[in-house]
This record gives C-alpha cells, sequence and structure tokens, in this order.
C-alpha cells in the first residue's frame, strides 16, 4: 500500500535522505512525504495508547505497526536554513519501535541501486568517464568531470549539462556554477568539467549530461546529495527513535538509527488508556480510515480493512462458538499469553493451528479444558510465536493475531574517552544488557560504515561490543556514540601525531634516458604521505609507482623520459616536513634517419628547394655541425644553409643543383656523447636531348630507325623514348608513341609513300620529358615493286635460252628502273623448295647467282648466251626501282640447255575454239593454220570429220573439229497448273524431247485470258521448269502456254513453225490475308559501350560515359561505392538516345572510387562499374598534358612526396 500525507514542515532535515531535489515552484514551502509499504508486511498492532490530542500519540506504540516506509522530500529553496525543531505532529519519540518496522532513510530499496550502478557500467559509445554520484556540504565545492575519447572525432564534440529532464545549465553558468572544456593533445582526450561553487541545499538533485558528434550520441546521470555541516550527538532518550524489522524474518532484529541523526527534543509522555484500533475502524466512516490509519501509525491500512472485512463476515453467529477469539493479542518477550474460545456444543473437537500448522501439546503449549471454554497457554514467548493463530471446531474456525514485543536493550558500561597517535591501533568498548545484541556506532552523529572495505571493524563478545579502528590518522579524531534500543553512550577519540624523525633523506640523482629512477626515503612513522614534481603531484601509471612499505617510501620511474627530470618533493601526511630531491636525465645525442632509404639518399629535383629535416634526440639539446667535403656549412642566409631547433636539424638547399649532388656529413655533441651520421643528395633532373635518330631501312609506309641513349640521364635512369615525325615541308610534329618506348629502335608506320619526313626523339625519366633531339636526315619512303610475274621460257638452243616474263602486279610510287635476270646452274648448291604459289622455288646463296646482263634489262624479254650444252640452269628474275630489288621470280624447274627439235603445230584461231554453229543445210569452210617442218612432213590425211597430221616423230600432236546440224527444239511437255491461290497460279512443265542439238537456253511463257485471247508474255529467258504467274484477277479465266526459245539466230525464227499453245482454264479463289502476330521488340537492359577506368586532374570536370540500350526505356541509377548518388549538386547526370553521362563538377581525391551505372526494366536490370581516379595537383596535370602515362606519373609522385612532401 501506498499512502501521500501531508504535514507541516519540519524544522530540521533528515541527512540521510534517498532524495532532495529542488521543488519546481519556488514558492511552495511544504514538506510532502511519500509512505510506500511492502505488502508482505501485514501485521499491525490492535491496541495501543489513544492520546488526548492528535499531536500527543503514545511515542511506543504510535508507528508499532509499521512495517516499512521511505521518506522522499520535495524541498523549496526558501528552506535554506531552518533551525532544527521537533518531530512532525502526531509522530511522537518512539513512534518508530514498534518491532517490526524498519526505517530506510538514506538506503534505496533492494534492487535499486545494483539497477543503477548495472545501467551506468554499461558500455558507453562515446564517454571514456562519465560523472559520478556526488554529495557535498552547505558552502563547499565540487566538480563533475566527463571524457570523451578524440581518435575517431574531425571536431570537438558537443556537450550539454542538465538539472532534472529540461533544464540547460548553460544559461546558469555564473557565480555558482562554471562549465570548463579542455583538450589533451598527447592522448586524445576532451574533459569537460562542471564545477559547483558554494553548495546550496536547493542545489540538490538529478543531473544528465549529454554529448553528440554527427549521428553519435551519448549520455548519463548522476545525483547530487547536499548535507548541512556536521553537529554533535544529540542526547536523546534512544529507545524513543529506536525501531526493529519484523520478527520472524530473515532480517529480524536489525536496527535502524536514522531517526537519531536529527536533534531531537523529547518530551516524557504520560501513559494513556489503550485503544481498541478494530473498534474505531469498525464504528468509523470509511472516509476518515486513512486519517484514523495516520493518527494511530498504522502503515498497513489495506491489510487491517481487508482483516475488517473478513471480521464483519465473522461476526455473523456461529454455529460453533459461542465466543471466538479476540483479533488480536500481544506480549512481551518471555511471557505468558492464553488465547480462550467458548464452544456452543462441549462434545466438539478442537484442534489449534499456528501457520496452518497443528499445536500439539508441551511444555510451551498447554491446553486446558473449563466447562465450555476452550484456553491455550504459550508460555515464554519468544519472537518466533509472533504469528498468527486459528482454532477449529468441527468445519467451524476463528482466528487471531499474536504480536510479540522485545524490551528494550540497554548499555551497561560506558564509552570512555581515549587519546592516541597515528598509526596505532584503537579500541572503543561498551558492554549492552543482552547478548549478540544489535548496536550501531556513529561517529560525530554519522553512522559509520562497516561494509568489507571499509576501515572499522566491529568485535562482539557476547554482550560486549568492540569498535577497532586499524592505523588511526588524524581524521579519526572525532566523538563517537553507540546507540541500542535502550539507552547511548559516547565518548571523544584524540588522535595525536608522533614527532617525526627523517632515517634516510632522498638524494639527487642523475639517469640516464630509459633507465629506472629510484626515489627512497625512511621516516620514523609508518605514515603515508604524498609525493609532488615541480609543485604538482605525482599521478600513478603503468611507468611510475608509489612504494610504501612501512616506514619506507618509494617513487619508482621506470624507463625515465626527459620530462622526468625535475624537483621531487615527499611531504608525509598531517607533518609540515618536506624531504626534497632533484632528478637530472641525461641523453646522449642520437640522430634519427628512420625516414630516409637504407643507403640514406635524399632525391631532390633541380631547380626546386631541398629542406633536409633531421629528427634529433640528446639531453642537453645538442649542437649540430653540417659539413661537406670537410668544409663547414653554415648557419646563416646563403643558398646552402643549416638551421637547428631543439628536436632537429634541418639542411636548406634552395635551388638545388645538380653539382650539389653528394655526401653531406651532421655531428651531434653534448656533455653526454657525441654522433655522427652522413647523408646522400641526389639532384636529378630532365635527361639531356638525344643525338639525332638514324634511319637505317626504308618502306612503302615505314621506315626503321635507332638511336643513342642521352649523354646524362638527369641523376634518374632513363624510363623510355617519345617518337615525333613532320613532313620535311611542315612544322607540325606528331607524337608516334603514347606508351614509352623501351628500346632505341623504333618502326613508325603509316606514312605516306615518296613523301620525305623528319624524326626525332625525347628522352623521357622520372622527372620528366628531355628537350626534343636534332632531327634526322630527311627519307622518303617508298617500297620495292611486286615480283615479276609468269616467267617462262621462250626458246631454248644449244648454248641459248630466252626467257619471258610479265610486269610486277604492283609497283608503287617509286616506278619500275628495269629487271636483272640471273642464272645459276644446277649442281651449284643444294635447293631447296618454299613458294607459297605451289612452284618449285629454290633459295640459293647469292655468290652462286649470276647475272644475265650488267646492266638492268628494260624489257620483258631476255636471251642468256654462253650457256653450255646440255647443262641445267635454275632462272630467277627481279624489278628493280629506286627502293631496290623486288623479291625474285623463279622459274619453276631447271631448263635443259639443248637444240629442241619442234612437232607440228595447229594454231587454231580464236574464233575457233569457240562452239561453231551453222544452220542445217549451210556451207562450212575452215581456214586452219598449221607450223610444220615441210622436210619432215610425211603425210596429211583429211577425213570426213576429223584432220590429222604426222611426222616422223610418230603422232605428236593431234587437233580434232567435231560439228552437228542445229534445228529449233520441240515443245516442252507435260505443262500443268500446281495449284491456284488468291491472284496466282503454279505452273510445272517437263523439257522438251527434241532439244535441236542445242542446249535449251530458257524458256518463254504467255497468258490470255479467256474472253479476248490476246496472249501477252509473262516470263521470258526462264530457266527452270516451274514458275509462279501472279497478278491474276480473280474470277477471271485464263489459258497459258510455254514455248522454248533457242540460239537460232532471229531471222530464222520467222520462217520456223507455228509452236502448238498449251491452254488452261482456271478459276481463282478469294484470297484472304493472313494473319501475323505482332513484333516483340522488347528486351532487357544491356550495355552496348562499357564504362572505362578514368584518370581526373583535381579541380577539373571529368565525365563518365557509356551507351545502354532496351525496351521499355531503362531507368538509369548512378553509385558511388554502390551507395545512390541523389541530390547532389556536384554531380550531373545525362541521358541522350541511350548515351549515359555522368558529370563530376571539379572533383577532389575524395572523389575518386567505384562508380556503377545501372539500369533497371521490368524485364531485368544491368549493372557496370569503372573506377575513378583523381589526381591532384599541378604537376599531375602538367606531366599528363605533356603525354606522360599515368601508372609513370604516379610512380614518379610518390617518389617526390616521400622526399619534399610540402610542395605535394
Amino acid at each position: 500500500m501506498a499512502a501521500l500525507c501531508s504535514v507541516p514542515p519540519p524544522a530540521g532535515k533528515l541527512r540521510n535522505t534517498t532524495k532532495v531535489l529542488t521543488s519546481r515552484n519556488k514558492k511552495a514551502n511544504s514538506l510532502q512525504m511519500q509512505i510506500h509499504l511492502t505488502p508482505s508486511f501485514q501485521k499491525q498492532k490492535m491496541k495501543c495508547q489513544r492520546p488526548p490530542h492528535p499531536q500527543k500519540v503514545a511515542p511506543d506504540e504510535a508507528f508499532s505497526s509499521l512495517s516499512f516506509f521511505k521518506l522522499l522530500f520535495l524541498v523549496s529553496d526558501e528552506e535554506e536554513a531552518s533551525p532544527p525543531s521537533a518531530v512532525p505532529p502526531g509522530l511522537g519519540s518512539r513512534a518508530l519501535e514498534r518491532k517490526d518496522s524498519e526505517w530506510s532513510i538514506g538506503e534505496p530499496p533492494a534492487g535499486e541501486e545494483p539497477d543503477k550502478q548495472n545501467a551506468n557500467s554499461q558500455m558507453s559509445t562515446l564517454f571514456v568517464e562519465k560523472p559520478q554520484t556526488g554529495s557535498v556540504k552547505v558552502g563547499e565545492n565540487i566538480t563533475f568531470i566527463a571524457k570523451v575519447k578524440a581518435e575517431d572525432l574531425l571536431r570537438k564534440p558537443t556537450v550539454k549539462w542538465f538539472k532534472g529532464k529540461w533544464m540547460d545549465l548553460a544559461s546558469k553558468a555564473g557565480k555558482h556554477l562554471q562549465l570548463k572544456e579542455t583538450f589533451e593533445r598527447h592522448n586524445r582526450v576532451y574533459t569537460f568539467e562542471m564545477q559547483i561553487i558554494k553548495a546550496k541545499e536547493n542545489y540538490a538533485g538529478n543531473y544528465r549530461c549529454e554529448v553528440t558528434y554527427k549521428d553519435k550520441f551519448d549520455s548519463c546521470t548522476f545525483d547530487l546529495e547536499v548535507h548541512e555541516s556536521t553537529g554533535t550527538t544529540p542526547n536523546i532518550d534512544i529507545r524513543s527513535a529506536f525501531k526493529r524489522s519484523g520478527e520472524g524474518q530473515e532480517d529480524a532484529g536489525e536496527l535502524d538509527f536514522s531517526g537519531l541523526l536529527k536533534h531531537r527534543e523529547v518530551k516524557q509522555q504520560e501513559e494513556e488508556p489503550e485503544i481498541d484500533v478494530w473498534e474505531l475502524l469498525k464504528n468509523a466512516n470509511p472516509n476518515e480510515y486513512e486519517k484514523i490509519a495516520f493518527q494511530y501509525g498504522i502503515t498497513d491500512l489495506r491489510g487491517m480493512l481487508k482483516r475488517l472485512k473478513r471480521m464483519r463476515r465473522v461476526e455473523k453467529k456461529s454455529a460453533a462458538f459461542s465466543k471466538i477469539l479476540d483479533p488480536a493479542y500481544q506480549v512481551d518477550k518471555g511471557g505468558k499469553v492464553r488465547f480462550v474460545v467458548e464452544l456452543a456444543d462441549p462434545k466438539l473437537e478442537v484442534k489449534w493451528f499456528k501457520n496452518g500448522q497443528e499445536i500439539r501439546p508441551s511444555t510451551k503449549y498447554i491446553f486446558e479444558h473449563k466447562g465450555n471454554q476452550r484456553i491455550m497457554f504459550i508460555n515464554n514467548c519468544a519472537l518466533t510465536d509472533d504469528s498468527e493463530y486459528y482454532v477449529t471446531a468441527g468445519d467451524e474456525k476463528c482466528s487471531t493475531e499474536l504480536f510479540v514485543r522485545e524490551p528494550p536493550i540497554m548499555v551497561t558500561k560506558q564509552l570512555e574517552n581515549t587519546s592516541t597517535y597515528c598509526g596505532e591501533r584503537v579500541e572503543l568498548e561498551c558492554e549492552v544488557s543482552e547478548d549478540d545484541a544489535n548496536v550501531k556506532w556513529f561517529k560525530n552523529g554519522e553512522e559509520i560504515y562497516l561494509g568489507p572495505k571499509s576501515r572499522y571493524r566491529v568485535k562482539v563478545e557476547g554482550k560486549k561490543h568492540i569498535l577497532i579502528i586499524e592505523g588511526a590518522t588524524k581524521a579519526d579524531t572525532a566523538e563517537y556514540s553507540v546507540m541500542t534500543t535502550g539507552g547511548q553512550s559516547s565518548a571523544k577519540l584524540s588522535v595525536d601525531l608522533r614527532p617525526l624523525k627523517i632515517l634516510t633523506p632522498l638524494t639527487d640523482q642523475t639517469v640516464k634516458l630509459g633507465k629506472e629512477i629510484c626515489l627512497k626515503c625512511e621516516i620514523s612513522e609508518n605514515i603515508s604521505g604524498k609525493w609532488t614534481k615541480n609543485g604538482l603531484p605525482v599521478q600513478e601509471s603503468e611507468r611510475l609507482k608509489v612504494v610504501h612499505k612501512g616506514r619506507i617510501h618509494k617513487l619508482v620511474i621506470a624507463n625515465c623520459l626527459i620530462e622526468d627530470e625535475g624537483d621531487y618533493v615527499f611531504a608525509p601526511d598531517a607533518y609540515s616536513v618536506t624531504l626534497p630531491a632533484k632528478v637530472h636525465v641525461i641523453d646522449p645525442p642520437k640522430i634519427i634517419l628512420d625516414g630516409l632509404d637504407a643507403d640514406n639518399t635524399v632525391t631532390v629535383i633541380a631547380g626546386n628547394k631541398l629542406r633536409l629535416e633531421i629528427p634529433v634526440t640528446g639531453e642537453p639539446p645538442p649542437k649540430a655541425l653540417w659539413s661537406r667535403a670537410d668544409k663547414a656549412i653554415m648557419e646563416g642566409s646563403g643558398r646552402i644553409r643549416a638551421e637547428s631547433y631543439p628536436d632537429s636539424s634541418t639542411l636548406v638547399i634552395d635551388v638545388a643543383e645538380r653539382d650539389d649532388s653528394g655526401v653531406y656529413h651532421i655531428n651531434l655533441k653534448n656533455e653526454a656523447g657525441e654522433a655522427h651520421a652522413s647523408i646522400k643528395i641526389k639532384v636529378v633532373d630532365i635527361p639531356d636531348p638525344p643525338v639525332a635518330p638514324n634511319v637505317s631501312d626504308v618502306g612503302d609506309d615505314w621506315c626503321i630507325m635507332n638511336w643513342e641513349p642521352p649523354a646524362n640521364d638527369g641523376g634518374s635512369p632513363i624510363l623510355g623514348y617519345f617518337i615525333e615525325r613532320k613532313k620535311k615541308q611542315s612544322s607540325r610534329w606528331m607524337r608516334l608513341n603514347f606508351d614509352l618506348c623501351k628500346e632505341t629502335t623504333f618502326e613508325p608506320k603509316k606514312m605516306i609513300e615518296g613523301v620525305a619526313y623528319e624524326v626525332r626523339i625525347f628522352a623521357v625519366n622520372a622527372i620528366g620529358i628531355s628537350k626534343p633531339s636534332i632531327p634526322s636526315k630527311p627519307f622518303v619512303p617508298l617500297a620495292v615493286t611486286s615480283p615479276p610475274t609468269l616467267l617462262a621460257v621462250d626458246s631454248v638452243t644449244d648454248s641459248t635460252v630466252t626467257m619471258k616474263w610479265r610486269p610486277p602486279d604492283q609497283i608503287g610510287a617509286a616506278g619500275l628502273d628495269g629487271y636483272v635476270l640471273e642464272y645459276c646452274f644446277e649442281g651449284s648448291t643444294a635447293a631447296k623448295q618454299s613458294n607459297e604459289n605451289g612452284e618449285a622455288a629454290y633459295d640459293l646463296p647469292a655468290e652462286d647467282w649470276t647475272a644475265a646482263s650488267t646492266d638492268l634489262i628494260d624489257k620483258t624479254k631476255f636471251t642468256i648466251t654462253g650457256l653450255p650444252t646440255d647443262a641445267k640452269i635454275f632462272v630467277r628474275v627481279k624489278a628493280v626501282n629506286a627502293a631496290g630489288a623486288s623479291e625474285p621470280k623463279y622459274y619453276s624447274q631447271p631448263i635443259l640447255v639443248k637444240e629442241i627439235i619442234e612437232p607440228p603445230k595447229i594454231r587454231i584461231p580464236r574464233h575457233l575454239k569457240q562452239t561453231y554453229i551453222r544452220r542445217v543445210g549451210e556451207a562450212v569452210n575452215l581456214v586452219i593454220p598449221y607450223q610444220v617442218n615441210m622436210d619432215e612432213l610425211e603425210q596429211l590425211n583429211n577425213r570426213e570429220e576429223t584432220t590429222r597430221i604426222y611426222t616422223k616423230e610418230e603422232m605428236l600432236e593431234d587437233s580434232f573439229w567435231s560439228w552437228k546440224p542445229l534445228d529449233r527444239p520441240g515443245p516442252p511437255q507435260l505443262v500443268k497448273i500446281e495449284d491456284v491461290w488468291g491472284e496466282n497460279v503454279a505452273l510445272t512443265w517437263t523439257p522438251p524431247k527434241d532439244d535441236g542439238n542445242a542446249a535449251i537456253t530458257g524458256y518463254t511463257i504467255q497468258k490470255a485470258d479467256k474472253k479476248s485471247m490476246e496472249w501477252f508474255t509473262v516470263i521470258e529467258h526462264y530457266h527452270r521448269t516451274n514458275a509462279t504467274i501472279t497478278e491474276l484477277v480473280i474470277g477471271n479465266e485464263y489459258y497459258f502456254r510455254v514455248f522454248e526459245g533457242t540460239r537460232i539466230p532471229s531471222r530464222a525464227w520467222h520462217s520456223a513453225t507455228k509452236v502448238p499453245d498449251c491452254g488452261f482454264r482456271i478459276a481463282c479463289k478469294v484470297y484472304k490475308n493472313p494473319v501475323y502476330d505482332d513484333f516483340d521488340f522488347t528486351e532487357a537492359p544491356m550495355f552496348t559501350q562499357p564504362l572505362v577506368n578514368t584518370y581526373a586532374v583535381a579541380g577539373y570536370n571529368a565525365t563518365l560515359n557509356c551507351s545502354v540500350r532496351g525496351n521499355p526505356k531503362p531507368k538509369i541509377t548512378w553509385m558511388k561505392n554502390r551507395v545512390a548518388i541523389v541530390g547532389d549538386p556536384r554531380y550531373r547526370m545525362f541521358s541522350n538516345q541511350g548515351v549515359c553521362t555522368l558529370e563530376i563538377r571539379k572533383p577532389s581525391p575524395y572523389d575518386g572510387g567505384t562508380y556503377c551505372c545501372k539500369a533497371v526494366n521490368e524485364l531485368g536490370e544491368v549493372e557496370m562499374e569503372c573506377k575513378l581516379e583523381v589526381k591532384g595537383g599541378l604537376s599531375f596535370c602538367r606531366l599528363l598534358l605533356q603525354g606522360v602515362p599515368p601508372n609513370i606519373i604516379d610512380s614518379y609522385l610518390r617518389d617526390l612526396q616521400s622526399s619534399t612532401p610540402e610542395e605535394y
């Protein structure tokens, strides 16, 4: 049950309240008390003393039935200085003595604090240290600290402080509230502080700290408690404020002295007659229940009303009991109680029960029968007898409650005042009236915490209670008191300092860097102390440890650093004595060359500024001296100078020259030692121009050129060459290669034959492109002709061979100057056949061939003379022009040098080599020339169809002629109609039986309408035996005829006999147009032109292009790194006729990445990706415009950035 009661404001305030919050309405000055009751405690006191006025309730009875409550005070700003006063009216000094009640002021309910700790212990996304709940006394200062790690943050996060839910404290900063923020660069942590100055009681409450950074958020809550200044222990009756938790439970007998933390004036109350609360509730109006409950200290009102309701139901007349048990009984611990019921029927069996278990007769439980009365005595009542009892008679029962009250515990032996020294063990001893009684200890009126980590321990030996303080300090000087339910005792403890003696003082130390520093001292007392460095407290860490063992104090610093140097002081606590010592850290000089190459080489481009900064270490800071070739480099304003700084030494060369290359030395020196190092500086430049190239060979549209590398490569290896050419009459040079040529030989192509050209070379290294070389000598691309064709033997004699040939197929712009005819004898070398045209060719050494003529032959026929008889020779011929000799044309076989007896030859005229046609009946006259040696002519026979010529060598050559008489062919056979549809007719026929001794050259097809019978030619010179006649009139009847056309002359056509007609009648059908399905033009998206990887220059617009097709028209989406580009003004997207373009306005290196074009329609989707790399800086743009490939630029810029990062 929970009840909210309003009472007049008390003059005093409870110190250990759960929460003290500031009321929103500052004009409110009332005190509200909220009481929470646990339903587990439903035992209530049935009888109590009724005071004559509500303000005078019997102190030992008023709240005897209180099971559990918690006070929650809301205090206004106007109550800051209220003086102590009496308890509220209606609450007597003994109102908290109820044995089963428990005050929980200053302690949260079970489970609340762990939950809060668990919530605060959850992992934080931004906080590395959260503000913690704290308490402060009125008028003192307190600071709350929050820390945020900045490793992943690009800028400072936003932090806000709130009080309650909505009050932003940024607007309240001023005299009593200050907000600070700092940034620790060495560990990159932001520290935010909220400092409350001269706290007041209305500052108490719940606070919240929120930190935000972009999409990250974190918050934490903490409480502030403000207490009054501590006063002396009040001199009051301990029994009036004592209370005990419920007996019979696990925490039975636990004491709570929270009510004694305020000064109270206790007035002795006279005992009043008992008032039966049950009777009051029975006869009261329900509207007055809460008033009665508050007036008589009833906390479990709901439980009492339930019992009252049951009692009212039970008040109906009982058949078994004529008199039932009273609703409740009360007895002191150790006393005797008597339960009496009266039966209506004495024969009924009676059973007694306690908490549902039947009670058996024993020395403790005694049963008596007196007539109709049944009596049960409980002897020597203990706290465990506090319970519910009921008695059964037949099927009925009646119940009651028994409340056992424990007598107060008295202090029989008082505490004694004690004086001791710091570090000693202190024991404060007292005795109480009962063994193992619960008592509470207080220090200056505040309860002493006796947890496992507390400095205080309590030892209990029967009735003796001892408070033990190990290693007493000055802070332990106070007034200590012990309280029981029936009394209290107090004593003063005084802790003084013993005279301090310094047994071993601190000594000054000089330590090398990285060694251990150990400052050790010994004093006469075993007390703690504080270490300071240069006036600031020393903070322990993994490297710095503070050791305290007995009287010895050590400060150990492992791996000492330069910043560990300083003045250290150890100050024992509570003493004004200090032990100083100086620590001096020295370090030999060191030169750090980690940023250089393995051979300590630094490369710089000629004309650029070199600033070589070499980190140095040493303590004290060493002095640096630069030198080159035993010549010192002084600090000043020269072109080559040195600059010194505490942690580095710098060599500066303003405008680097090639002569600056060499080895430079740096020397460091301080009181701890010396260090030396050598650094090689290499000044690189563009290479010198190559020498003029040499054109060694020329073709029709190509040439072969070679050159020598430049004499000086500029200090950087030559990466390749660029080649340019131009026409001799032109001044415009054209780049021939965009990828570097690694060799010193190149073959330009695609030149115009017959035009004079010049070429030049550029050398390229990692620094850049050299100046052009001197142009080569002009050259003209010319091509040799193709080999001569149709090389043949014209005639052979005993000593001569006459060869003839045809000119080359391709002559070219250089023309043809003549021919070279060469021969060689068969046995001069081995022949090797290799000819693509299938002719036998022989690859013979050039020295074996003999020219037939010393001069060029201008004709295509030549006679080789002076050959030995019966020799076999090979012959070849070459065409020669200004470009040189062509490939040779070989005769296919060796030629025998011997006179040839020619057989007779018949030279048939050209017109007789074709078919000779004459009509039947015409005369035939053939004139045939022939060649024959008349001396050897033996006979000439003429026959009817064949003429043969014979010689002595038997029949060497025959020639035949044959002819036949020609006539008109017969008509075609079996002409018929295969099919008729629409306006069309399909005809077929067979060739005529008689072709007239000549091949059929074609057919003529004619048609005639039945009505007019006029014949029209439809098809002529038709070679097939089937045809389709179209464009007929539907519904008409037609005749068709087919006749053959021959090669007989037209003059014979008119005299020919009439070709018989073949007629047919057709009935055309109605034509119906066929139905065709619509063509499906839809298709899924498909890229016809892909995206390509692109280089872009920072600050210049870049575009990505691709083409896509699809039907329906696909939707185009552009993505960068798989994230869609939407609403970004830096990008513009176009799509025209399937060409998709993404324009990136003035990209930066951050715009580089993987871009994707995605096309989607209802039939599917397709993606295409490419990579965009954005290069920044003027150097990249300049090199790219000069034609240097991007991969070479990347390698060059990486080397350049490692040497001079400030310029790129």
